[in-house]
């Protein structure tokens, strides 16, 4: 249900959320498939690791993975720019994603992750043979996947980069060339991690994506190095360009995937090739993923529309696909830190209380973690909608992403701040759901939301100009995202009861007077510091990003214990007890 236009299989979950890495480029995400339980092995079956050595693993390689990954960003905007040219390889970055999702992205999370854990605890050989058979199938389909793909580059690029001139398409397509193998790395090294984590090994999946990070941010600054960050024409393109930038992609990725094999050696697992796909059981196998198949199809239909809007609204000077995924990318970031922390904390409760029939136990904590992911992220929220012109100098201002750039960033950031609280919402009910478990009523839900995302992103732009196109993509993800949380909380009531959703009202109602308080005070001292909005500089966007960071969130934390929002003054009454001590 994100709207995001990347999900990455780049990095091992955050908690419980599916493999995902907003930091690096493609995160996407973000997010294109429903969040599920972690499906990491019990402690018997990972021997002497520790739960908390492996929690904090993950939490340092997700941080410096985050880290890399905003660098990452931050030098293809500078060496490309937010133009024409930066467009034309976000989406050429996109096609190989987009067929991998198809493939075996959903899947892989809802389906082959919980059937190798459930191998592992059953078969004879610790489910070797299975996996080896699955490594086998992966790596012939991924292959002769990718080689399809690059054949149909040019069918692609006429799909995704539709409405614009020769040239453009003609990057695209060039660039697509190199990149479509991504595909192939892509799920090779998912399908590894999986592995590794079902063998209790999280370190190398968490921290491969950042040699993936590292190579590209090499490359880019090679690229400025040789040929300097400047405004290019598509046209202006050359071959040597084009394979550097493309090249220095793919090699990211492919260096990832190579980072994973010695530690499949080190937990013993022993590669051969085995043909024998019958054992895999695949009719079951399709079966069971055939409900997240379901979700991400819509999912990928929804994007393919966003892809084409924004394709059509790209200008040197309009946002477009890069900008729209930079600012995403934001949100994500915020989602990522705040929103899955508490979401993984409640997790494992809500499933428990699921299996023993404690469905008041389940509301109370779905109540809990709603009332406690609005509490936290709505000044965040403020601070992106009020800051957002300071945020995009001091984030992507750099090379050959420009002012008028920044200034188009900025007018996304502002409009996306609206989704950030809804999307969190609406994916810690989809965790209820699989907590229950239940894969198919996200699906469903998935239906609507996509429909109704899509049909007002087409509205806003066929009633607005090109350089609203990527702001009002993402006003129609905050309204998609109310509504899936409306929805899910309609269908989750009849299976849990009362969600308690006056005790929520009543704290998002208090949530709201604060931000409000917060954003009006923050507006005025930016407006009494230095620095001119139409050209803001680096260093008057860092002193208004610092101070009115400082004004927006004191004053939220002030208001909130003056309404005594509990969810604020509970962190606050802990922090003091611990400074007391």
């Amino acid at each position: 249900m994100s709207g995001g236009l990347y999900r990455s299989a780049n990095a091992t979950p955050d908690g419980a959320i599916p493999p995902t890495d907003e930091a690096t480029f493609i995160s996407a995400e973000p997010l294109n498939q429903p969040a599920v339980e972690s499906t990491a092995p019990p402690p018997e079956q990972v021997g002497e690791a520790s739960a908390a050595a492996n929690s904090a693993v993950m939490a340092v390689g997700s941080l410096v993975s985050r880290g890399t990954g905003f660098i990452r960003n931050l030098m293809i905007g500078a060496a490309l720019g937010g133009g024409l040219v930066g467009n034309a390889y976000t989406t050429a970055q996109f096609l190989p994603n987009q067929v991998y999702e198809f493939l075996l992205g959903g899947v892989l999370t809802s389906v082959l992750i919980p059937v190798l854990v459930r191998r592992r605890k059953v078969d004879p050989d610790r489910g070797e043979a299975y996996s080896q058979r699955l490594l086998t199938l992966a790596v012939i389909a991924l292959a002769a996947a990718a080689l399809i793909a690059v054949v149909l580059a040019p069918v692609l690029t006429a799909l995704y980069a539709s409405g614009k001139d020769g040239e453009y398409t003609g990057l695209v397509n060039n660039l697509s060339y190199l990149m479509l193998p991504m595909l192939f790395f892509t799920g090779v090294s998912a399908l590894i991690a999986a592995v590794l984590n079902t063998r209790g090994h999280f370190a190398a999946p968490m921290w491969a994506p950042i040699l993936n990070n590292l190579v590209v941010i090499g490359t880019c600054a090679l690229y400025i190095a040789v040929f300097g960050a400047k405004i290019l024409q598509p046209a202006q393109m050359g071959w040597g360009r084009i394979l550097l930038i493309g090249g220095g992609t793919l090699l990211g990725v492919a260096v990832q995937a190579a980072g994973l094999l010695p530690a499949l050696r080190k937990v013993g697992f022993g590669w051969k090739w085995r043909f024998d796909f019958r054992e895999l059981g695949l009719r079951e196998l399709a079966k069971l993923g055939a409900w997240m198949f379901c979700y991400v199809a819509v999912n990928q239909l929804g994007l393919f529309v966003v892809v084409n809007l924004l394709t059509r609204a790209a200008g040197d000077d309009n946002a477009g696909i890069l900008i729209y995924n930079n600012v995403f990318l934001l949100l994500m970031m915020a989602h990522g830190i705040i929103a899955v922390s508490i979401i993984t904390a409640l997790m494992p409760r809500m499933s428990a209380a699921a299996a023993d029939g404690r469905f008041r136990d389940v509301t109370a904590d779905l109540s809990r973690g709603t009332r406690m992911v609005t509490a936290v992220l709505a000044p965040i929220a403020v601070c992106y909608a009020v800051l957002a012109g300071p945020i995009s100098v001091v984030v992507f201002r750099y090379g050959a992403f420009t002012g008028e750039n920044a200034t188009a960033t900025s007018t996304v950031l502002l409009v996306a701040a609206v989704g950030l609280v809804p999307f969190a919402i609406s994916q810690l009910f989809t965790f209820a759901f699989y907590a229950l478990p239940d894969t198919r009523t996200p699906a469903l839900i998935n239906i609507p939301v996509v429909a109704l995302r899509v049909l007002l992103q087409i509205g806003l732009f066929l009633a607005f100009s090109a350089t609203f196109a990527a702001a009002g993509m993402m006003l129609g993800n905050a309204i998609s995202y109310v509504a899936a949380a409306v929805i899910s909380a309609m269908l989750l009531r009849p299976r849990v009861g009362r969600i308690g959703l006056g005790g929520i009202m009543r704290t998002m109602g208090r949530v709201v007077v604060a931000a409000l308080g917060a954003a009006l005070v923050g507006l005025l001292v930016v407006r009494l510091l230095p620095g001119d909005p139409a050209d803001l500089s680096w260093f008057a966007a860092v002193v208004q990003l610092v101070v009115g960071g400082a004004v927006i969130g004191g004053t939220y934390l002030a208001l909130a214990m003056v309404l005594r929002i509990g969810e604020i003054t509970e962190v606050v009454g802990m922090v003091r007890r611990r400074l007391g001590r």
